[in-house]
C-alpha cells in the first residue's frame, strides 16, 4: 500500500475539540500510503485535541481555511468530537468548502460526529450512512439512511461511528481513494 496515494493531496478539516484518535490515525495511514496530508482549521498555530472528555494532544495547523481553496484537493476527512464539528457547522466557510467536495464528486471520509458538518453541507440527502449513535435522528431528518456498521461506504463518501472502527474506516478511505484514482485515470 506504501506509495499507492503518491500525489494525492487530502485536506482534513478540524478545529479545536476534535476527537484524537480521528485525526492522527488517517493522517498516518494516508501519509503512509503516500498522501500528502493538509490539516486546515479556521485559525492559524494550533488546534486542541481530545481524547473523550479530556484534553488531548495540540495538532499542528498546516492551512488556514480562509486561505485554502478546495480545489488544490483530491479528498477530505471529517474528524469527530463533539466540539469540532459543532463549530465547523456554523463556519459559512467550512460548510463551503465540505460542499465543494459533493459538488466535485470528490472522496469524503466522516467519523463520529463528523457528519454534523455533512449536514448542513446538504450532503447526506439520499445517501447510506453511519455515524456516532447520537446524530442517527440528524441525519435521517437530513434525508439519510443511517444504519449502525463499523462503515458504510456509499459512492464516494465513507463514514465510521467511532474510534474503534479506525481501522475499516482508514481501509475504506484508502480504497475508496485508490478507486476515485482508478476511475479519473
Amino acid at each position: 500500500m506504501a506509495g499507492s496515494l503518491s500525489g494525492k493531496r487530502i485536506a482534513i478539516v478540524a478545529t479545536d475539540g476534535f476527537e484524537q484518535a480521528e485525526l492522527t490515525e488517517p493522517v498516518n495511514a494516508l501519509r503512509n500510503a503516500g498522501a500528502q496530508v493538509d490539516i486546515i482549521a479556521p485559525h492559524s498555530g494550533a488546534i486542541q485535541g481530545m481524547q473523550h472528555h479530556d484534553k488531548g494532544e495540540m495538532v499542528k495547523v498546516d492551512r488556514v481555511l480562509d486561505d485554502t481553496r478546495p480545489e488544490d484537493y483530491a479528498a477530505l476527512v471529517l474528524p469527530g468530537g463533539v466540539a469540532n464539528p459543532d463549530t465547523l457547522r456554523i463556519n459559512d466557510k467550512a460548510v463551503a468548502f465540505v460542499r465543494h467536495f459533493f459538488t466535485a464528486h470528490k472522496p469524503v471520509g466522516a467519523i463520529c460526529h463528523g457528519p454534523w458538518t455533512l449536514i448542513e453541507a446538504d450532503a447526506v440527502r439520499g445517501r447510506k450512512v453511519t455515524s456516532w449513535p447520537s446524530l442517527k435522528t440528524d441525519l435521517r431528518n437530513a434525508g439519510a439512511e443511517w444504519v449502525d456498521q463499523e462503515v458504510v461506504v456509499d459512492r464516494d463518501l465513507v463514514t465510521s461511528r467511532k474510534p474503534d472502527d479506525l481501522p475499516a474506516f482508514c481501509r475504506a478511505l484508502i480504497d475508496s481513494l485508490q478507486s476515485s484514482t482508478a476511475h479519473a485515470a
